[in-house]
């Protein structure tokens, strides 16, 4: 039995080797720009007013993430076709047998899963040319080239092209009074027509459906039957594209990661289950719509309780009776439904009434997501994995019993706190109706002048010296011994881009970016990897910068860090000659610049949520790195702070400031230090409040 074992693995590593022989020739290669480097063009390109830049990095970022996504599709669709999970011809492997049958069975299912992703590897090629971050990823959701693009267009006089990535975008966030305001305007230029907005990220089964309803709705049946059947046939590919892109790599939480540590049945069950609940999650994808704030309801059966009935307003009894039966595959108790089949059935005639059945296509997706959802409840009950059924025609068998008491226990518990909640929050309005009505604004909030807290820290410049408000420059933050520690701890942490989606030069080609979180650095302090008095030290660093903060500007809301980072900047020697640009464009830390238009509008990319920024200096030997502030316009500069001026720097982000002048003459390691990365001898500390 064990040479027979032998032989069977040998058989299978030999055809997946010929077989990866054979299609590496013929398939071909990835080569398309990724899409997060070309959106990152076209946000720089954005940024200095480039707009033909703007257009062409943005259309080809939004080409190579279309382009990714049908590779994925075609390989993944493809190589589950020509090699099904083959069912075994002999029965299972029970107890009584011997292991040597056991261990067969074993190598039959790992030899498929070996040969799928084979087939895959090849197929995808490199894993690094197609991988897109989960904060691009969530741009593209949001559609954000477009937003970029419609400003572009319409300054290149491509007037239809910017009605249309106007009204894309709106459609994707229809709050965003700006873009609402520009289509009002687009709507009363000349030369703008009706059919000139266009959701260009429409998808096809949703466009339909709606099309199909609002004719419905309109009492044309016989005009609503065909976009109905269409949105039916439509929704089917839909699911499988949506289904086939779940099959990526597992997702961990978080930091997760670092500690994560499986067998290898547990492993497989953590991605599979993990898989698994994103294809039932599709179904919440596919019946969700921007302009709705929740996903329509139990839509796929809604296909067919609107075909039944337009189906009855046409006369086509064959055709009702077979989407009434179908509706009632999700739904066997719904009375009103069982009403119309017996009156269809009666008006068509039994016997002709019994031979049909329900659709095909529906059993097959009803019975497939019957069993996932088996495998999904039974993970929650044994392995504690959550899942949150996104159907409410599921039958209550499939759950386990003890889950069913759980999740009733829950849900009282939650019903109970519901009830809670809005009793205090009751509460709460009675106190503000009663309390002043005056907008708890920060800048409302703050009174310069507080304690500094701390021996040894002096003020050396106020908001009235600084021409501006909520504005201070420190000195003594932390000692000497201290700026030296932390800057030790860079040189043994920080690694190359980070905080900068791995960019070395973020901002500009002429210097290079080190970095580390505290995260990280505590990370690696507990692992022995750097002294952990170095990690504790940058942990309290930033937590003694947010009490100066606290306290300097009497805020009377607590602060919280949104980000704290580590960083060094070196000027990189060869690229500096006859350099007298900024160090990165002129920007705000809480809302996005339109110089031109002269408005700072509260939206992410922004750090929208930051109400103060902080930059800790942690040396001072280097040339440039002058710190000034300006105007909306990112022009007329309204204070210039010297960079030897530049030990302890606070202020509001909704100020404008920013960008640091280059080093004149720094050379190769000796960094300004100021926000970014850089592992070199000195530092920049930047705290973000």
């Amino acid at each position: 039995m064990a040479a027979r074992a032998l032989r069977l693995l040998t058989i299978l590593l030999a055809v997946a080797a010929t077989a990866s022989q054979a299609e590496a020739e013929s398939e071909a290669g990835w080569d398309l720009t990724a899409p997060d480097l070309l959106f990152a063009e076209g946000t720089a390109a954005y940024a200095r007013g480039d707009w033909a830049g703007v257009v062409l990095s943005m259309e080809r970022a939004l080409r190579s993430r279309a382009a990714l996504r049908a590779l994925r599709l075609r390989c993944r669709t493809r190589c589950a076709a020509d090699l099904p999970w083959e069912v075994d011809p002999d029965s299972p492997p029970s107890l009584a047998q011997a292991s040597g049958a056991s261990a067969l069975h074993d190598l039959r299912f790992f030899g498929g899963l070996l040969r799928r992703a084979a087939c895959l590897r090849r197929c995808l090629g490199p894993s690094t040319a197609h991988s897109l971050s989960e904060e691009l990823e969530l741009e593209f959701r949001k559609r954000s080239p477009y937003n970029y693009l419609q400003v572009a267009y319409f300054k290149i006089n491509k007037l239809e092209k910017a009605v249309a990535a106007a009204h894309t975008f709106f459609v994707g966030n229809p709050e965003h009074m700006e873009m609402r305001q520009n289509l009002d305007y687009y709507q009363t230029m000349s030369g703008v027509k009706e059919a000139d907005f266009k959701d260009l990220e429409a998808k096809p089964h949703m466009h339909e459906f709606r099309l199909g309803v609002r004719l419905y709705s309109e009492e044309q049946p016989q005009e609503a039957v065909p976009h109905l059947e269409a949105a039916l046939r439509e929704y089917f590919v839909a699911a499988e594209e949506c289904r086939a892109l779940c099959e990526g790599p597992y997702d961990y939480d978080g930091y997760n990661y670092l500690e994560y540590n499986a067998d290898l049945f547990q492993a497989i069950t953590d991605h599979y289950i993990q898989v698994l609940s994103c294809k039932q999650n599709c179904v919440t994808e596919l019946a969700s719509h921007p302009s709705r704030e929740k996903p329509f309801e139990d839509f796929l059966p809604s296909h067919y309780n609107y075909l039944q009935f337009a189906y009855y307003n046409i006369g086509n009894y064959t055709q009702a009776i077979e989407c009434a039966k179908t509706y009632l595959l999700f739904f066997p108790n719904d009375e009103v439904m069982s009403q119309n089949l017996a009156y269809y059935t009666a008006m068509l005639g039994e016997e002709q009434a019994r031979s049909i059945g329900p659709r095909e296509s529906a059993q097959e997706y009803r019975q497939r997501s019957l069993l996932e959802k088996e495998l999904l409840f039974f993970a929650y009950d044994v392995f504690g994995i959550p899942f949150v059924d996104p159907d409410s025609w599921t039958p209550v068998e499939v759950i386990p019993k003890r889950l069913q008491e759980k999740q009733k226990s829950e849900r009282e518990t939650a019903a109970r706190i519901s009830q809670e909640i809005g009793n205090l929050m009751k509460e709460i309005e009675t106190l503000v109706e009663e309390k002043t009505k005056e907008s708890l604004d920060v800048s409302r909030l703050t009174r310069e002048g507080g304690p500094l807290l701390y021996d040894g820290i002096r003020l050396t410049m106020n908001s009235k010296v600084l021409n501006g408000s909520q504005r201070v420059v420190m000195d003594g933050v932390i000692s000497d011994e201290e700026c030296q520690e932390l800057q030790r701890l860079t040189n043994a942490a920080a690694t190359s881009g980070d905080g900068y989606r791995g960019q070395t030069s973020p901002h500009t080609p002429s210097e290079k970016f080190y970095g580390v979180t505290v995260f990280k650095a505590l990370k690696l302090g507990q692992e022995g990897k750097v002294p952990l008095q170095s990690a504790h030290l940058y942990y309290n660093v930033t937590e003694k910068v947010r009490r100066v903060m606290e306290s300097y500007f009497r805020l009377d809301t607590p602060l919280y860090f949104s980000y704290s980072h580590l960083v060094c900047r070196t000027a990189i020697e060869e690229a500096q000659a006859e350099r007298k640009d900024g160090s990165h464009p002129v920007h705000v830390d809480n809302c996005i610049l339109n110089a031109e238009a002269l408005v700072c509008i509260k939206e992410p990319p922004a750090y929208t949520f930051r109400d103060f920024s902080a930059i800790l200096y942690l040396n001072e030997d280097f040339d440039g790195g002058n710190f000034y502030f300006t105007e909306l316009d990112a022009k007329t500069v309204t204070e210039r702070v010297q960079a030897d001026d530049l030990v302890k720097m606070l202020f509001s982000p909704e100020e404008m400031d920013l960008p640091h002048e280059q080093p004149q003459e720094a050379q190769e390691g000796t960094p300004e230090p100021l926000q970014e990365p850089v592992s070199s001898s000195e530092s920049g500390h930047k705290d973000e409040l």
